[in-house]
């Protein structure tokens, strides 16, 4: 197995959920984590929490404004001197049925699921190509394969980001770049298509640390071998 220890990684979006699970999980794994969100002060705060667990550095940015990632990448260059490793985490949702959508609301989706991830790659590609490779993990969905009522502007995103992982894959896999796409189904985040319809215990959802570890398992596998398309459901979903 691949080891992480010494590897660079990036997060977007890492600062809670799914996000700031991978990266303890990859500070554990001895690995340099940057991360970044939207706003300051929660950044802050997810690298004060995180840095007893090893080398983390944290930046403000909006991955939907394109000169924030730049600046971003820029930073983690002068922090660490490169990229070996991205995930594509930052995500959201809007859920309204296509009548009673705003034109806002379709861009809130489209441009931090999938635009995002585009702005985010192309940087952490620019940085493989000088480091000899690279591994990027975008975190979709099964709402990019399942549509649901209510979902349209989501499913846009994430089958969108699906598309996008297997063309980026095929792009760059000869160039020692491997991809892949981890979908979750409902995840305990608060943020699952019909969250805030889940009442009592939510145990039966998957953990953020779940997705985590799926992460580390992929990331972890032989350079000779890429799993490019996984898929995660509840064991046992709530009847």
């Amino acid at each position: 197995m691949e080891p992480l220890s010494g590897k660079i990684a990036i997060v977007t979006g890492g600062t809670r959920g799914i996000g700031r699970a991978l990266a303890a999980r990859l500070l554990r794994e001895g690995a340099f984590v940057a991360i970044c969100g939207r706003r300051a002060e929660s950044v802050e705060q997810a690298v004060q929490e995180m840095t007893p667990l090893g080398r983390i550095f944290g930046y403000p940015a909006d991955v939907t404004q394109i000169d924030q990632v730049r600046r971003f990448f820029e930073a983690v260059d002068g922090e660490f001197g490169g990229a070996d490793i991205l995930v594509n985490n930052a995500g959201e949702a809007v859920f309204r049925k296509v009548a009673e959508m705003t034109p806002e609301d379709w861009h809130r989706n489209i441009d931090l699921n999938l635009n995002g991830a585009f702005y985010c790659s192309r940087e952490a590609l620019a940085r493989f190509r000088r480091r000899g490779g690279g591994f990027i993990v975008n975190i979709s969905s099964l709402a990019g394969k399942n549509a649901f009522s209510g979902g349209a502007a989501y499913n846009a995103s994430k089958f969108g980001l699906n598309g996008f992982t297997e063309a980026m894959m095929l792009d760059h896999r000869h160039d020692n770049v491997r991809v892949t796409s981890i979908m979750p189904g409902s995840v305990d985040t608060g943020f699952s298509p019909g969250a805030g319809t889940h009442t009592g215990d939510t145990s039966w959802m998957i953990a953020p640390e779940d997705v985590a570890e799926a992460v580390i398992l992929v990331l972890r596998m032989p350079a000779r071998t890429m799993i490019s398309r996984m898929e995660m459901r509840p064991s046992r979903p709530a009847k």
